[in-house]
C-alpha cells in the first residue's frame, strides 16, 4: 500500500509541472501548483480571495535515530510516509504568511542489524548487537516499525507568486499507536519471522519539531523527536530523526 501511494504521489506531482504558467503579459492564470489546487471544498474559490496552499502533504522520509546510537548507521531502506491533512489559515491579506494546522498520520520503518531486548523486571528496553549466528539459524534483517497520529502546527512563509519559494517551521504533538520490532531469520533453509510488540516503556506521547524548505509543491523535509522512543532512563536512549522530500498535492 505504501509503495502504491509513493507512485501515485510522484505521478500527480510531476504532472503539475506541465500546467499553464501564465507568462504572457496579457494573460491571467488561475492555476495553482498541484492536483486540484484551485479548489476549496465543493466549488472553485474566488479569484480575488487569498490563495491557499499545502493542504494535503506527503512526506516521503528516511528514518533514523540519534542518542546512544549514531546517525546514518542504519540501512538506507529505512523508509516512511507521513500524510498531512492541513488547514492553511492566512495571517495577512496576500497569504505570504499563514498558519498551518491539521491532522497527520505517520508510518515509520527503521531497518537495522541489531536487536531490542526487553527486561520486564526493570521495565526497560536495550538495543544490542545480535548474538552470533548458529549453523542452522541465520539472521537476515531487523526493523523497528511504528504508527502514530499527530496534530501539526506550523508557521508558513512564502512569496506572492504561485511558483513560490516557501519555508515551513513547526512542530507536532501526537500519540504512538503501536511500536513493533520485526526480525527475520533463516532456520534450516526456511524463513522465520519474529515480532515483538509489548515494549514496557515505549513513549506513547510524542512531540517533535520539523521544517520544510522548497519551491512550489516540492520541499525538503526534516523532523526531530524531542523525547526518546523509550521512556526509562536506563533504556537505550534513541530520538527519532526523519529527513526526505515533501510533495503538496492540494
Amino acid at each position: 500500500m505504501v509503495r502504491i501511494t509513493f507512485i501515485y504521489t510522484f505521478i500527480v506531482a510531476f504532472s503539475s509541472f506541465s500546467q499553464y504558467d501564465g507568462k504572457e503579459a496579457n494573460e491571467v492564470s488561475t492555476f495553482r501548483p498541484g492536483s486540484m489546487w484551485f479548489y476549496s471544498g465543493l466549488r472553485p474559490s474566488k479569484v480575488n480571495k487569498a490563495h491557499k496552499y499545502d493542504r494535503l502533504i506527503f512526506d516521503i522520509t528516511y528514518n533514523d535515530w540519534v542518542g546512544d546510537e549514531d546517525l546514518f548507521d542504519n540501512n538506507i531502506c529505512s523508509m516512511g510516509l507521513n500524510t498531512n491533512f492541513m488547514f492553511d489559515i492566512p495571517l495577512i491579506k496576500d497569504n505570504s504568511v499563514s498558519l498551518g494546522i491539521g491532522l497527520s498520520y505517520e508510518y515509520k520503518n527503521i531497518r537495522h542489524d541489531n536487536q531490542f531486548v526487553i527486561n520486564n523486571v526493570d521495565n526497560k528496553t536495550v538495543y544490542q548487537e545480535n548474538q552470533e549466528d548458529l549453523e542452522s539459524v541465520k539472521f537476515k534483517k531487523s526493523s523497528l516499525i511504528g504508527n502514530s497520529f499527530s496534530i501539526p502546527l506550523e508557521l508558513r512563509f512564502r512569496n506572492k507568486s504561485w511558483k513560490h519559494f516557501k519555508v515551513h517551521l513547526g512542530g507536532k504533538i501526537g500519540y504512538q499507536v503501536n511500536t513493533m520490532s520485526k526480525r527475520v531469520y533463516e532456520v534450516d533453509g526456511h524463513k522465520e519471522v519474529y515480532k515483538l510488540y509489548h515494549f514496557p516503556d515505549v513513549n506513547r506521547l510524542i512531540y517533535s519539531v520539523h521544517a520544510r524548505l522548497g519551491l512550489r509543491n516540492w520541499a525538503l523535509y526534516f523532523s526531530y523527536n524531542l523525547n526518546p522512543i523509550f521512556s526509562n532512563q536506563f533504556s537505550t536512549q534513541l530520538n527519532l530523526v526523519q529527513m526526505g522530500l515533501s510533495v503538496s498535492l492540494f
